[in-house]
């Protein structure tokens, strides 16, 4: 029996070990299913979000939300301290020997008090290994302890500097596609740009960007979890509007002509590069998270709204084709990356955003405590004109 323990702890080490390895250490995704990361959010996002349904206020739900993310770090480091702890309890109860202070008789609770204790290096003395095997396994396991703490020390300024950098250029967006962000929002304000290397560089941006979230959301699965910090913005709402930006633009989009203008189309070149990245994105961190396909979504573009999205271009300066093979061919370019963006949203509880906003809903950066006081002094731009007059 003492040898059956000893492997089930062993076997219970390399399972933890590998899984922080996994978790921690490889930069790239693991299609394994039997993980212990996969098990634990699997086990703890799902009653977090199930009890999220139960607060109607949208504020406080997204905060409640927001805690998942950072809390599931912790618990995740003191799942794997736990597991070492029992591994080494397990692996000094079948092939060890030691004595108790006192004369009292070592039972499995008193080795799991010796490996907690030399797991985190306090170093009591109060039960001591007497064989050589038994006192391998306390330097192993004390020389372990201070890895695991480095790792954590390590771990944790990573996570958040690659959440830093997402959010900035979500950040970004709010004064380009508004809050939420919007496609014809986006398409909107820059119209009047005959430069067209101005939204090329907002695109190129944006192929960056989404390279970046794939790399690190490849590597640290737990970013996906973490919500920014406006309750109306995203990651994911991000680069589906980054997504029905280019679709658009590839479709083709042209500008009416103005007073001493000629109308030209918005090039496709860099809109294709990006729409290819961001569609990579999307399609891998489906995977990482395990979301399954699930037809019979919402349609996000119905022909009602797609009629609405195409007057409302056009009294912005802006034609979108209206010809069979244009609607096609948008349909095409929707079928690549709606189904898995629906997918991430119904399993983080993400909002996604519309083609296009039916409110009059100001930006993030117009906002602020004083508004009242600011109003109550003199007037004020209207809030659907105040981009035009910045």
């Amino acid at each position: 029996m003492h040898i059956v323990f000893a492997l089930l702890g062993l076997a219970i080490l390399l399972f933890v070990l590998l899984d922080a390895f996994e978790t921690i250490l490889l930069p790239r995704r693991v299609s394994r299913t039997y993980r212990l990361t996969t098990w634990f959010y699997r086990l703890t996002w799902r009653p977090w979000a199930r009890v999220s349904r139960h607060i109607t206020a949208p504020a406080r739900r997204e905060s409640f939300l927001s805690y998942f993310g950072p809390l599931s770090l912790i618990f995740l480091l003191a799942v794997w301290a736990f597991g070492l702890v029992c591994g080494f309890a397990l692996l000094q109860y079948g092939v060890g020997e030691h004595v108790q202070l006192a004369g009292e008789k070592i039972g499995f609770a008193t080795l799991l008090y010796l490996s907690g204790s030399t797991l985190f290096t306090l170093g009591f003395g109060d039960v001591t290994p007497v064989s050589g095997v038994a006192r391998a396994l306390s330097v192993v396991e004390a020389g372990m302890g201070f890895a695991f703490l480095g790792v954590v020390i390590g771990y944790l300024p990573v996570i958040y500097a690659s959440f830093s950098r997402r959010e900035v250029q979500i950040s970004l967006l709010d004064a380009r596609a508004g809050s939420p962000p919007s496609a014809a929002e986006l398409l909107r304000r820059f119209r009047h740009c005959q430069d067209s290397t101005v939204l090329d560089s907002i695109f190129r941006d944006w192929e960056h960007w989404a390279s970046e979230v794939l790399e690190s959301h490849i590597s640290y699965p737990v970013l996906c979890f973490f919500r920014s910090q406006h309750t109306n913005q995203s990651w994911l709402a991000a680069l589906t509007t980054i997504l029905d930006a280019t679709a658009l633009v590839l479709v083709g989009v042209e500008t009416h002509a103005e007073k001493g203008q000629s109308p030209y189309r918005l090039k496709p070149e860099q809109a294709k590069l990006t729409f290819a990245m961001a569609r990579h994105a999307i399609v891998d961190l489906t995977q990482v998270i395990g979301v399954r396909y699930a037809p019979g979504g919402a349609d996000r573009l119905p022909p009602e709204t797609l009629r609405a999205l195409r007057e409302s271009l056009a009294q912005q300066g802006l034609r979108l084709p209206s010809t069979q093979e244009a609607e096609q061919k948008l349909a095409k370019l929707r079928s690549l990356y709606e189904p898995y963006v629906q997918g991430l949203a119904a399993r983080l509880h993400l909002e996604l955003p519309q083609w296009l906003r039916t409110d009059q809903r100001r930006d993030n950066w117009q906002g602020g405590p004083w508004d009242a006081l600011l109003r109550a002094q003199g007037p004020t731009v209207p809030a659907a004109d105040r981009y035009d007059h910045f």
